[in-house]
């Protein structure tokens, strides 16, 4: 991987100098920039977990020790599970970041409904100034309203979509039962993010209504690094950032093609992240697709954390819940998928003797407020077994 030994090089001398926290990781393990001299050369330092950033932000707020600009440059700053404040820094190449939108064809001419939100999470904001980059027109609509937004598309000639595959699958759903098929439809073009794209969905998009399409992987902590293209298996990652494969219990790097944590390193210098784990499982491919790396795919999680409605659901997250209710000893949640929809349950086991007066909807109320996360069911059961994950994905992908 010698083609990134002198960007990592690079990056690393200049976050050691200006981020206190990436010299911390590195003199926590007796590691100089002048150690790091190849891209492998980084499996020196320990892998960076979501849970070890949340921590890390939480003792040096606001932003962690990894910020290298001054915070008033900042176009902007959102907040990510955890909490954390993640602070957008401007791109150093903001070409980048459009080329999943350049492979969908999204160009002048296009109206698109964007419907990730706005508010709060970076994906709404961040998809429509990729879209205008592109010369494309936004209608800004987020998510739900389905009607209005099929209302809008037929009468305004809308003729792309970003968002969840499964939200346009309900979209779909909706106009077929008005009568309306592919040839009235005027969506030809969409990009899909923040949960899996299936074989029968493209199947429905691309051979039934005739779309072309992409699937975009990112985190919040990272943004949009690879896409998906009908000739390439998984993902083409863009160049903006350095995958490697490890092995989640060790750290150590992985040969290509062989499965392990996918641990990223951003070339960002305004907000440095090296070996970063995502807690996703993946593979890399031994060829370059056009000089990029090459994801074979998504392959599970290595963490507690899973994906619900495109937000992370972290076990510490509901740990942090329990603690504001002495009555609960034990909590779970089950995330199982009804249709084209996450179906999320709660299951309590109560403290012996205590009262469930106010719990479920207490708890409910507590998990739309602080994780933003819609409850539909809590459930009182007699036990939990402790041994059991704290977050059980019961979904099934196609």
């Amino acid at each position: 991987m010698t083609n990134f030994d002198a960007r990592v090089r690079e990056l690393v001398a200049h976050a050691y100098s200006k981020a206190p926290s990436i010299k911390e990781q590195f003199d926590s393990v007796g590691v100089r920039p002048d150690d790091i001299q190849t891209a492998d050369d980084l499996a020196k330092i320990p892998v960076l977990s979501k849970d070890e950033l949340v921590e890390i932000h939480h003792n040096n707020p606001p932003f962690g020790g990894f910020l290298t600009i001054d915070p008033n440059d900042l176009p902007r700053i959102y907040i990510s599970p955890g909490p954390i404040f993640d602070p957008q820094p401007p791109p150093e190449d903001p070409e980048i970041a459009l080329a999943a939108f350049r492979y969908v064809g999204f160009g002048r001419g296009d109206r698109v409904l964007n419907t990730f939100m706005y508010h709060l999470t970076p994906a709404g904001i961040l998809l429509d100034e990729s879209l205008r980059a592109c010369g494309a027109t936004v209608l800004p609509t987020g998510p739900g309203n389905t009607d209005l937004q099929i209302q809008m598309a037929m009468a305004l000639g809308v003729t792309g979509f970003v968002g969840q595959p499964s939200y346009l699958m309900s979209i779909l759903d909706k106009v077929s039962g008005q009568g309306i098929g592919p040839e009235q439809f005027p969506i030809k073009k969409a990009l899909f993010s923040a949960e899996p794209y299936t074989p029968s969905q493209q199947q429905r998009f691309e051979g039934e209504w005739g779309m072309k399409t992409t699937s975009a992987y990112g985190t919040a902590d990272l943004g949009f690094i690879g896409y998906t293209r009908h000739d390439v298996q998984g993902f083409v990652i863009t160049p903006n950032v350095l995958l490697q494969i490890c092995d989640p219990e060790t750290g150590e790097l992985l040969p290509d093609g062989e499965t392990g944590e996918i641990v990223a390193t951003i070339f960002n210098k305004a907000y440095p992240l090296i070996r970063f784990g995502t807690g996703d499982l993946g593979a890399l491919g031994t060829d370059l697709i056009d000089g990029n790396q090459h994801l074979l795919g998504l392959f599970g999680r290595s963490g507690g954390a899973i994906k619900v409605r495109g937000m992370f659901l972290h076990p510490n997250q509901l740990n942090a819940a329990k603690t504001a209710f002495p009555q609960i000893q034990r909590l779970q949640a089950i995330i199982t998928r009804s249709g084209n929809k996450d179906v999320v349950t709660i299951l309590i086991q109560l403290k012996e003797g205590a009262s469930a007066d106010g719990v479920a909807e207490k708890l409910a109320a507590l998990a739309q407020n602080a994780v933003r996360l819609r409850i539909d069911e809590v459930v009182f059961v007699d036990e939990i077994d402790p041994n059991e994950r704290t977050i059980v994905d019961e979904r099934e992908w196609d």
